[in-house]
């Protein structure tokens, strides 16, 4: 006889649960350097080479940065 394992979300109940049952933990949220790559580095290269200072001259790509990331819960 071969036991086999099941793996159960961890949002189903437990308590009655058999021992050869495994659970699974929900994906954790991304982390914020995982994140809005394309948007962080023409950001980044904005400010690298801007002429008069990343404030002014980059304002679209800092906005389109912000957005990525409050899409995915973070707060900038």
């Amino acid at each position: 006889m071969s036991s086999s394992v099941k793996v159960v979300p961890t949002s189903a109940a437990t308590n009655s649960a058999p021992e050869n049952v495994v659970l699974q933990s929900s994906p954790a949220a991304p982390k914020p350097c995982c994140v809005c790559k394309e948007e962080k580095a023409a950001r980044d290269e904005c400010f690298l080479y801007s002429n008069k200072g990343g404030e002014v001259e980059c304002v679209d790509t800092i906005n389109a940065y912000k957005k990525c990331m409050a899409s995915y819960g973070f707060k900038i």
